[in-house]
């Protein structure tokens, strides 16, 4: 059972919960995380109460959101190593949180970087 027959447009249509583990599941296998970034930088959002990164499981998806003020934008490559090395601290740091896979009409499930790079490490044990 691959993750990789599923169409963009059905992913699009997971619950945040399911892009979430969509994402997990694509940056394990593809050791890369995706953002947007501009002449700026990293592009950010804010919700009511946190400051986010938005990050994809693909070049494709994260140029789906390069659209209208952020058209300008171009999908930027997160190899996993150097996010592990550098963007996690750097993201606890600057006290900002990942939104993960988020879509025109949902931006996902909000998560600390560090909870995001529990999920994508090896587990030596099981917790079920």
């Amino acid at each position: 059972m691959s993750n990789k027959t599923k169409t963009v447009s059905e992913l699009m249509n997971l619950t945040p919960e399911g892009r979430y583990d969509y994402m997990v599941d694509q940056i394990k296998a593809e050791k890369i995380i995706w953002t947007l970034q501009d002449q700026d930088g990293c592009v950010m959002l804010t919700t009511e109460d946190e400051d986010c990164i938005p990050m994809w499981p693909s070049e494709e998806t994260a140029a789906l959101w390069a659209v209208d003020e952020w058209k300008d934008c171009e999908p930027l490559a997160i190899p996993l190593d150097e996010f592990q090395e550098r963007w996690v601290s750097g993201m606890e740091d600057d006290d900002l949180f990942i939104a993960v896979f988020p879509v025109q009409e949902d931006l996902g499930v909000v998560v600390p970087p560090f909870e995001m790079n529990e999920r994508i490490l090896p587990k030596k044990q099981q917790k079920h």
